[in-house]
């Protein structure tokens, strides 16, 4: 299956087969892909927490709203957080990474408030959330990303002071009967020449 089938056949899974389970090895290498997710100048301001144990899932999605199901159901959710401060951050950067990027933190991040700083993590994580969702197409695992979460609550299920949550994504194999997947609800997208532009 080609990278364009995977994205065309993926979906925000709404109904999990509580019965089926993701082979290790598949969970080994998304851990491994988010770590090489990229970020502006390699920042890296996040964490990932795979959750698949079954009580800590269940209290998980008493803070979940309208997400309950899916947290109980899938076989992992994974809980994707920002760094919670600047100055954890800044230690971070200036052991792991190159003078000019963190030249370029101090230059042009840092300066603004801390909100925007904070914000700017923010991005990084998203962009290692596309990867996430990426992957799991391609290696035909079914996902549900989910901001309908009560952040401070994961933070003290799963046990983080310097880590915020920010998002966390269900995984695991659609139940047949799910209703939204595109062979029972067609995928719904802008058209093409409506949202891409070639100059």
């Amino acid at each position: 299956m080609s990278f364009l089938q995977a994205m065309q056949n993926r979906y925000t899974t709404k109904k999990y087969d509580a019965s089926k389970k993701i082979d290790s090895q598949k969970i080994e290498a998304l851990k491994e892909i988010l770590r090489l997710s990229p970020s502006s100048i390699n920042s890296q301001p996040w964490k990932f927490t795979f959750v698949s144990d079954r009580a800590t899932k269940e209290k998980l999605s008493k803070v979940s709203w309208i997400n309950t199901s899916k947290v109980t159901d899938s076989d992992t959710v994974i809980v994707l957080s920002r760094i919670a401060s600047l100055a954890a951050f800044e230690s971070q950067i200036e052991r792991e990474l190159p003078e000019g990027a963190v030249n370029y933190y101090k230059e042009f991040i840092k300066p603004q408030p801390e909100a925007q700083t904070k914000a700017w993590f923010e991005k990084q994580v998203y962009l290692a959330l596309g990867v996430l969702l990426s992957a799991c197409a391609e290696m035909g695992i079914d996902a549900t990303p989910m901001e309908g979460i009560e952040p401070e609550n994961y933070d003290k299920i799963i046990g983080q002071s310097d880590y915020t949550t920010l998002v966390a994504v269900a995984i695991g194999y659609r139940d047949p009967e799910d209703a939204n997947q595109p062979s029972k609800k067609p995928k719904s997208r802008i058209a093409l020449d409506q949202v891409i532009e070639t100059i």
